[in-house]
């Protein structure tokens, strides 16, 4: 009959070729990651497999004793490396990982010496292992691995989000627990595999969602300017799809450069990127603290705010004074930002869509305005 520990050993492989499945059919995953997860798994597999084999040999006087041994050894070595491969993903190469490959490499020579000799394990007359003399030297250096693992996710955790933070300690608590519980009471109660293989899953649960967290953070910086990009706008805008959702003086901005195209022809392109993150930077220093601002266009931005009539006229005087300066500074062209605004209290029928469209129609009025003055 199958033990009930081959039935979770099973389960525990067929879950991490599951896994496997998973990154390989995850395109957002890079290659060099894809072959850090799978190295882990490969590593947990065999170790696990190891473990498994030991525990059948024991106790069969038809297996050569030098085969139990090599088993065993193989256990040894491979069970500590498994929690470093988790400890890998992490991809921390600082010192204590550099401790810790040290520690791996250290055990590996422990346990191939100690195959030739009773260091490790034991074994009597009926093929049973029991451990040997220096077994506590492998279990020191267990603890040692354990330590260095449980500060190295403390520090990676550091990197991620608070919530994101609990739950990755929350997986190393996890992994702990299967190895003390193995550890403790020994026999059939094999944890160690099980906790790794809920560790390893839930690892790739993290890391998929922190570089969800990760990728979405870059897309929603506009990557010329630095200001939020036009996917934070939509993202944004999300939250004021009914009117009802509009905050009392909820006031949309656009503005637009006027003479880009002329810069752009004249002085090229690297001038006119340089116009670009330049108003940026003035709407920015103008809006202040009051909203976002985001670049929806080649040269149009969007500010989404809330604030007073006043504050509205105080945000154009300083739009003006800021370009003025810049201009000032350059003096090879002039930077002039035609700006447009549209407040729900003055419309307050409108959505935020049909407000931000009001707006537009007024920046380009200003822009109207502006080349006429100069024709």
């Amino acid at each position: 009959m199958v033990s009930y520990y081959t039935v979770l050993i099973i389960l525990c492989w067929m879950a991490l070729a599951v896994l496997c499945i998973l990154v390989h059919e995850n395109s957002w995953i890079p290659k060099q990651d894809k072959r850090l997860f799978y190295l882990t798994y490969a590593i947990i597999a065999v170790s696990a497999f190891a473990e498994w084999i030991g525990v059948r040999l024991s106790g069969n006087a038809a297996i050569s004793i030098w085969l139990l041994k090599a088993v065993k050894c193989l256990d040894y070595i491979l069970t500590p490396l498994a929690g470093g491969a988790i400890v890998a993903q992490m991809k921390l190469r600082n010192r204590l990982f550099k401790v810790m490959m040290a520690l791996f490499g250290f055990n590996a020579v422990f346990q191939i010496i100690a195959c030739f000799n009773d260091w490790m394990i034991v074994v009597d007359d009926n093929h049973r292992y029991t451990h040997g003399t220096l077994y506590g030297v492998y279990i020191a250096v267990y603890l040692a691995i354990i330590v260095l693992t449980a500060i190295e996710f403390l520090m990676f955790s550091l990197s991620y989000r608070k919530r994101n933070r609990t739950a990755l300690i929350s997986v190393f608590v996890l992994l702990l627990a299967g190895i003390v519980l193995q550890e403790s009471f020994g026999g059939e109660y094999r944890t160690a595999y099980i906790a790794m293989t809920f560790g390893v899953a839930l690892m790739f649960i993290n890391y998929a969602e922190y570089y969800k967290m990760d990728a979405d953070e870059q897309l929603m910086k506009d990557a010329l300017c630095d200001v939020y990009s036009r996917y934070a706008y939509t993202k944004d805008m999300q939250r004021y799809s009914r009117i009802d959702n509009l905050p009392e003086n909820f006031t949309v901005f656009v503005f637009d450069i006027n003479g880009l195209k002329t810069v752009n022809d004249t002085y090229g392109h690297d001038e006119g990127d340089e116009l670009i993150v330049s108003a940026a930077r003035c709407i920015e220093k103008a809006v202040g603290d009051f909203g976002r601002c985001y670049r929806v266009g080649g040269d149009e931005f969007i500010v989404v705010t809330n604030m007073e009539k006043e504050e509205i006229e105080e945000v154009l005087v300083r739009l003006e004074k800021e370009t003025k300066l810049w201009t000032e500074k350059k003096s090879s062209y002039p930077l002039s930002i035609a700006p447009g605004y549209a407040r729900s209290k003055d419309y307050p029928d409108l959505t935020a869509e049909e407000l931000v469209k009001k707006a537009d129609r007024a920046m380009y009025a200003a822009k109207a305005a502006y080349y006429l003055s100069r024709s």
